[in-house]
């Protein structure tokens, strides 16, 4: 196999690699055990995905009428980033998609919780 070959099992993928494939799997979603499926294996690799997986993402939550889920994408990725800037960072540059498929933060929901709630890294 030539080097750098997807195909080979000990090939590393890399972010940009990571991104094309989930963007794909999101797109190719048709119900909600794919959706929650792709998110789970997103979510479990030592990475915050890109925006434009997110993105994918809500799309499909929003073909496949999962608002929960949606919503649960934003806490996913308050989980795994490194501090509340870099939070703020995924909720400025994905504002006009929340804003699009009508996704509400949990926190904003429910603000009463989230103020007696810390940051999970402050």
């Amino acid at each position: 196999m030539p080097a750098g070959d997807p195909h080979d099992p000990h090939h590393e993928e890399s972010f940009e690699e990571f991104t094309a494939r989930y963007e794909k799997e999101f797109e190719q979603v048709q119900d909600v055990f794919e959706l929650q499926r792709n998110l789970n294996n997103a979510f479990a690799y030592d990475l915050v995905p890109s925006p434009s997986v997110i993105v994918a993402a809500l799309k499909a939550a929003r073909r496949v009428n999962d608002f929960p889920t949606a919503v649960r994408i934003f806490e996913g990725i308050k989980a795994k980033v490194e501090n509340k800037g870099q939070y703020d960072e995924y909720l400025k540059d994905l504002q006009s998609i929340r804003e699009e498929l009508g996704v509400n933060l949990k926190e904003n929901m429910y603000p009463d919780a989230a103020a007696t709630a810390r940051f999970h890294r402050d």
